[in-house]
């Protein structure tokens, strides 16, 4: 991969060395002025940071500090040893993604720092300030006497200036799959939020959410905390201050080995990030958090291709089919639920996989997935023990794996491997290099991992330091097999997709399939307009979006509260470069509205966001690219609504065929959400259109270049 096709870098350095002043206030300025960040030490000598936004403070002062085991805190006492200043432009090239060219501009500051007293040890901090927001980071570098440390807490602070509105999942250590809530920062109450009943695992020790967090305030300012980079560090999470307005960094834990982090020297943690906007549709098109990771270290990515794909999975949750051949128990739910299994049909064969493999090539679609298709199905959920179970190279006796992929390869489909750990990564390191080797051996480059249940070894954490530390090796040895990675129950995604592309996606959201079995009947339509505004600033969503069956017949406690048109217009709302086409083949026979799915892209020139507000809607164009085909879609919450769209975005002097997918007048989430519009329209670059969004509806809009 070409890294970098057009880059300008201009560094402008001033050093104050040695005599800095006492008091001295340190400030870097973004390059067009949009953000300012100020430091100071205070009289104790204690580093403090705030961040100002045009003409207001964004961030009041804020103090940064550290625990350690078996050394002092990091705290007061210190003083300026040298303030560096520099300026850095560049563009780099996505190899798939929301656009192509991403911009890298940004003004930095460095504080070197070191303890008055003995035994005088050195802190630096690195501020990046970018017109789209800011970030920093701490850098432990070498010392005398100390080759290592060990943190048990950090405490960066974000001392707010008003009560915002939030909307926050609670800072769980093992999951991310909580519906948001929306509250002032005062009314946050995670703990609230502990042992829910449709979560394989949950562990909530204190009021703290998980980042992305995204606020409001009065005012209209718009602020996202999250990180960047985070690489053999554990997660963070935000420590709730609600009578006085702070959010403190809260390490994820490790109860097995006692700290938050173990690291040798020189160190560094990841980017502490607030994305800044005056409107929220501006945090979507920020690339603050890929733009603070490295470049690419996979020098060709060519062979991941973005796609779509349809698979064995839904009929599962569906209650259709099972994972396990022996169906010896509710593998349609988790252990804390308890629901009789609808059927008792494996549906990982090779005759129901042919049939997946011919619907995708009848319509297009690059990929198909398979779940179950391997031993070990039969001894996961509700088994303390799950060390060993599943093996990942050897298949159900009913599963033909060569079979499948020389079916696949004739019908010019790829296979998409499935890797379910059960939550114990010990046993998937032991396999790591033979499940790949049989991937290559079959020319299969992406899996979809999977973590449902509490991590064994006991006392570890899905966001812990050493399960980031599994992710990432993953990851890397995945890059030497040339396989892409799709994680599920994953790590925070914190822009290493920039570094390593063979991260595609992951999920880290309550997805499609709480529609199908959760205990409150799904996700609201509030949902996915929250979830543009937040999850997906961290990057790319499997959602698996594409049901066009809402009433779910074998689930009459639930049903998907969308209607048809939204499920269309979330191809291009909510991101990702592969796109699943989630139903059953037979719910799309005779669907006109499955025409937008074939003709959707998943790999972009650029990316418009043309309206939106957090948790009420949002609309998005998008180019393909290298074809000069665009398009549209919007979606709604609860609320019916109006949005106009202009069509400034096209080509002026190119014509195209334009089709909408619309709700009717009679579509409604609940009570008809079939119902659909499909019609040409005639657009042009001076076209403006306002179209009806139905309650929980949507809109999709297809251009066609005309050659």
């Amino acid at each position: 991969m070409k890294k970098c096709f057009s880059a300008m870098f201009l560094a402008v350095t001033v050093l104050c060395i040695s005599c800095e002043e006492k008091n001295a206030t340190y400030t870097v300025n973004s390059p067009a002025n949009n953000n300012t960040i100020g430091f100071q030490l205070t009289a104790e000598g204690q580093p403090a940071y705030w961040v100002i936004h045009g003409t207001r403070k964004a961030i009041d002062t804020s103090r940064m500090s550290f625990e350690f085991k078996n050394q002092e805190a990091m705290k007061n006492g210190f003083t300026v040893l040298k303030h560096t200043t520099s300026s850095f432009n560049e563009t780099w090239e996505m190899p798939w993604g929301e656009q192509r060219e991403v911009e890298n501009n940004y003004n930095e500051m460095l504080l070197e720092l070191e303890e008055t007293t003995s035994p005088k040890r050195k802190l630096n901090i690195r501020f990046r300030a970018y017109d789209d927001g800011i970030g920093f980071r701490y850098e432990f570098p070498s010392q005398q006497g100390i080759d290592s440390i060990t943190i048990m807490d950090e405490h960066t602070e974000f001392q707010l200036l008003g009560d915002h509105t939030t909307w926050w999942i609670p800072g769980d250590w093992d999951i991310y799959e909580h519906l948001y809530n929306t509250s002032k920062v005062s009314e946050i109450d995670a703990l609230s939020k502990q042992n829910h009943p449709d979560l394989a695992q949950t562990t909530i020790p204190e009021n703290a959410v998980n980042t992305p967090v995204t606020m409001r305030s009065d005012s209209g300012l718009h602020l996202s905390f999250h990180e960047a980079d985070l690489t053999n560090y554990s997660g963070m999470t935000l420590k709730v201050d609600t009578e006085n307005l702070k959010l403190t960094s809260e390490l994820v834990g490790s109860a097995r080995q006692g700290h938050k982090v173990k690291t040798s020297l020189p160190a560094k943690t990841p980017w502490r990030t607030i994305q800044i906007a005056d409107k929220a549709t501006d945090l979507i098109t920020s690339r603050l958090i890929e733009n603070l990771n490295e470049p690419s270290v996979i020098e060709d990515i060519s062979w991941f291709t973005p796609m779509k794909y349809v698979g064995i999975w839904w009929e599962m949750h569906l209650g259709v089919s099972t994972w396990d051949l022996e169906a010896t128990q509710d593998m349609n739910t988790f252990s804390t639920l308890d629901r009789e299994q609808t059927s008792s049909k494996h549906g990982a064969t090779t005759e129901n996989t042919k049939r997946y493999i011919d619907f995708a090539a009848a319509n297009g679609f690059g990929g198909v997935l398979v779940e179950g298709w391997n031993t070990g199905w039969d001894h996961w959920i509700g088994f303390e023990d799950r060390e060993g179970v599943f093996d990942f190279v050897t298949p159900y006796e009913d599963y033909d794996i060569a079979e499948v992929n020389r079916y696949a390869k004739e019908k010019g489909v790829e296979m998409i491997m499935h890797h379910e750990t059960s939550a114990a990564p010990r046993t998937y390191d032991q396999q790591l290099e033979a499940a790949y080797e049989l991937m290559q051996k079959h020319g299969m480059h992406s899996v979809k991992t999977g973590y449902v249940g509490k991590i064994i070894p006991a006392g570890e954490y899905h966001h812990g330091q050493w399960m980031v530390d599994h992710y990432r090796k993953v990851l890397e040895t995945a890059a030497d097999y040339k396989v892409a990675i799709n994680a599920h129950e994953p790590i925070k995604a914190t822009g290493l997709r920039r570094t390593y592309p063979n991260a595609i996606a992951r999920e880290g959201l309550r997805g499609q399939e709480f529609n199908a079995w959760a205990s409150d009947g799904g996700n609201p339509p509030e949902h996915l307009p929250v979830v543009a505004f937040t999850r997906m600033l961290a990057g790319p969503i499997d959602f698996t979006p594409g049901a066009f069956e809402m009433t779910l017949p074998t689930k009459p406690n639930n049903q998907i509260n969308t209607t048809l048109a939204q499920q269309l217009a979330l191809y291009v709302v909510i991101y990702s470069p592969i796109q699943m086409a989630c139903d059953l083949p037979e719910n799309y026979e005779g669907q006109a509205a499955l025409q937008f799915i074939r003709d959707v892209g998943v790999d972009w020139e650029q990316s418009i966001v043309l309206n939106g507000e957090v948790g009420d809607f949002v609309s998005i164009a998008r180019e393909e690219k290298d074809s000069g085909n665009w398009f549209v879609g919007g979606i709604t919450d609860e609320h019916a609504r109006e949005l106009t769209i202009d069509f400034s975005f096209l080509d002026s002097e190119a014509s195209y065929d334009a089709i909408l997918y619309s709700d009717t007048q009679e579509s409604h989430f609940k009570d008809n959400p079939m119902s659909i519009s499909i019609e040409s329209i005639a657009v042009d670059s001076s076209t403006t259109k306002t179209i009806r969004l139905a309650e929980g509806g949507g809109f999709a809009i297809s251009l066609i270049k005309k050659d």
